[in-house]
């Protein structure tokens, strides 16, 4: 199917009227007489994508005499509660929700060689992956596929949304897993923010061998905080063709990249509702140390935080070998058979490390100071980092209390922050480390 819409700018504001007339549109090209349609949005921890609102407005558009389901792209998240459904999909009804099961409900669509990823990979893995996909979305005999996602900076693929939605959000173990290890040992700080990386080059060569029959069509949103603090959709795209995902991310790349001079310190708050785990939580790693100068502190407040890994597997490899910065991991993963079956938790570990240059600090609702030490963070008392640190009272972006300057981030999944290096090499501050910060200088 050919690119059919194409609307989005940097100052672009489409509001619910918009909305839904492009929507219209999107429902028009669909071929007549069709019966049933599964729609595939994120989960609950992407509700700020937008995605919810559009599956509300296309299950009213073509419900009638059609039968539309809903699939969220869980990946190896907890499924979403009925209160979740409910706030995210309002107006849909909760049996026609289903839920993705990432060890069980999958069916394996072929494989990828290992040449194919020792290429990517610039010979770093060689691994064979095993392409798996939702049974649902396979064997579901659905006359219309509609994947729904939000285009934002990404730590494993570049950016996040297209074909990752399918290919990694309603995968199984190998093609996750392997994905993951992938981006991961190919250097997240090269990969953050970048249209193509060696994880979409796989994902892409997936999707032409698997899914060029299946009747897809992609709706992808670029969303991002307005002057008031709103959130604001400042771009709709939808089509099949990737030049799709490509206009979609280079307006990403503007609207949700904000470089910032190298902060000393950084207070990330993770709203209760959202981010109850550190595979969630993460985020304000991930999202802020391209950011975070040498010997800076990140301070996490997490008043919803009481647990590790969403999944049990996760929860028990992370607290066993915590996040101990890529040498140690790598050197886990080579000597223990847990960790080499699990490598999506391998790259998580990689992930949420600072690679010892700078202090990681979280301050937990549900988890205890000797949990989260042993997982290699600090711990801070939650109530008294709320009291100075009053989420309500601070306002994105540079704040002083008593004499402290902070830079303060309400929602690390909104955007990806990196430090201008180019300034601060002008001011005469001295350069960051090239080893731990992906090379880049």
């Amino acid at each position: 199917m050919a690119k059919f819409l194409n609307k989005g700018g940097p100052a672009e504001k489409i509001n619910t009227a918009e909305l839904e007339a492009l929507l219209r549109s999107v429902a028009s090209t669909l071929p007549s007489g069709i019966r049933k349609i599964l729609l595939i949005p994120p989960d609950f921890s992407r509700f700020h994508s937008g995605a919810g609102e559009i599956c509300s407005i296309l299950y009213r558009l073509l419900s009638g005499g059609v039968e539309v389901d809903l699939l969220p792209a869980l990946g190896t998240h907890r499924p979403m509660t009925r209160e979740e459904t409910d706030k995210m999909f309002p107006g849909i009804p909760r049996k026609r929700i289903h839920v993705h099961d990432w060890r069980n409900g999958v069916c394996r669509l072929g494989e990828i060689p290992g040449e194919f990823v020792k290429k990517i990979s610039g010979g770093k893995v060689d691994y064979l992956v095993h392409v798996e996909l939702a049974c649902r979305i396979v064997e579901g005999k659905y006359d219309a596929v509609i994947s729904i996602s939000q285009i934002v900076p990404h730590e494993v693929v570049g950016m996040a949304g297209g074909n990752k939605n399918l290919l990694v959000g309603c995968a199984g173990p190998d093609t996750i897993n392997k994905s993951h290890f992938l981006g991961a040992v190919c250097n997240m700080e090269k990969i953050m923010g970048q249209i193509e990386s060696p994880v979409r080059r796989l994902l892409n060569k997936a999707e032409d061998l698997f899914l060029k029959d299946l009747p897809l069509t992609y709706i992808l949103t670029v969303r991002a905080k307005g002057d008031d603090g709103a959130m604001v959709t400042r771009g709709i795209f939808a089509g099949r063709d990737r030049g799709c995902y490509q206009a979609a991310a280079r307006l990403s790349q503007q609207v949700n990249i904000i470089n910032v001079r190298p902060l000393k310190k950084v207070v990330v708050y993770l709203d209760p509702g959202e981010f109850k785990s550190t595979w969630l939580g993460n985020k304000a790693i991930y999202r802020t140390r391209m950011a975070i100068a040498d010997a800076g502190e990140l301070l996490i407040i997490a008043p919803g935080l009481v647990e590790f890994g969403e999944a049990e597997v996760n929860e028990r490899l992370i607290r066993q070998y915590g996040y101990r910065g890529t040498p140690a991991t790598l050197k886990a993963v080579a000597e223990n058979e847990d960790l080499r079956q699990n490598l999506g938790a391998a790259a998580h570990l990689i992930h949420g490390s600072s690679e010892g240059r700078f202090s990681i600090v979280y301050a937990p609702g549900g988890l205890g100071k000797k949990e989260i030490e042993s997982v290699g963070f600090q711990h801070a008392g939650l109530r008294k980092c709320l009291e100075k640190y009053n989420p309500e009272k601070l306002k994105d972006g540079f704040n002083s209390i008593a004499g402290e300057e902070f830079y303060f981030i309400s929602n690390p999944a909104l955007g990806l922050w990196k430090a201008d290096l180019a300034k601060k090499a002008q001011s005469g501050k001295g350069t960051r480390r090239r080893q731990g910060y992906g090379g880049q200088a």
